[in-house]
């Protein structure tokens, strides 16, 4: 079922699929929601009623270019799906969405399952050498005026998809241009992303107030603070753990659709959710 929800100066597209429990899927900040293509059916043939939507400025959602708080957007998602509360899974900027929203609406979030994904306001421990000359040829791209798109789309492919250092061909070549399809629309002439709110004070000095269940699902071959940011939740909130995956990088719903639904099972089915 699709439906759009109307925010204030925004519009969400959202999309359900299957019945039963509900459970969240929240998209990273370079794809839709269709990253999540390849987990649908494994969650709905396991009972789930699957919901997922396109953040503002993303896929078919709209926003005008004024700050919005994420948080609300994803309540008002809950709200109009008819969904008291929920587990959440989400993707890099989506888990800290997922964090976020657990602190100020713990009501409302039953656990996260985060993929690569540290909590909002922590910075780990630096960037190895091959990481910091990769952001820094981001920096440069971004500066460029005009910007070069493609170039832009490439690089971060190579950061997130293939993982830094990695080779090109160690993911699925069909992943590495859906990928790369939905950052060129990002970086589209015209396009507006409006301006987040972010959680103040943030999450990693709040994370006493994380009291859901939190698995923090990470890839050892992304970027090294957000392997530190899997283990620092692990320490510091109340029932949390990290998850380690040796052979992925960012996109692991997009790498290992079926091993990762086996998890959030794993994961929830011993909660109820």
């Amino acid at each position: 079922m699709e439906s759009y929800v109307d925010v204030p100066n925004g519009r969400l597209y959202a999309r359900s699929d299957g019945a039963g429990r509900p459970i969240v899927l929240v998209h990273a900040a370079i794809v839709d929601h269709t990253s999540w293509d390849g987990v649908v059916p494994g969650l709905t043939a396991a009972g789930y009623r699957v919901i997922r939507y396109d953040q503002r400025g993303f896929g078919a959602s709209t926003t005008q270019d004024v700050e919005f708080d994420e948080r609300a957007d994803l309540l008002a998602v809950l709200d109009a799906l008819d969904v008291a509360a929920a587990p959440l899974l989400g993707n890099s900027r989506g888990g800290h969405i997922g964090f976020d929203t657990a602190i100020v609406a713990p009501e409302r979030i039953a656990a996260v399952i985060s993929l690569g994904s540290g909590p909002g306001g922590f910075d780990g421990d630096g960037l190895t050498p091959t990481e910091e000359a990769l952001f820094v040829e981001g920096g440069r791209l971004e500066s460029e005026i005009p910007r070069d798109a493609d170039a832009i789309a490439e690089l971060l492919v190579r950061v997130w998809v293939d993982g830094p250092g990695q080779s090109a061909t160690r993911v699925d070549p069909a992943v590495r241009e859906a990928v790369r399809a939905v950052v060129l629309t990002l970086y589209a002439p015209g396009h507006i992303a409006g301006k987040r709110i972010p959680l103040r004070p943030p999450a990693n000095d709040r994370l006493g107030e994380l009291r859901c269940p939190v698995l923090a699902v990470v890839g050892a071959l992304d970027m090294r603070y957000l392997v530190a940011g899997a283990h620092r939740l692990e320490e510091a909130a109340p029932n949390a753990r990290a998850v380690v995956w040796p052979d992925v990088a960012h996109m692991i719903a997009m790498e290992q659709p079926h091993r990762l639904v086996e998890l959030v099972v794993e994961f929830l089915t011993p909660l109820g959710l």
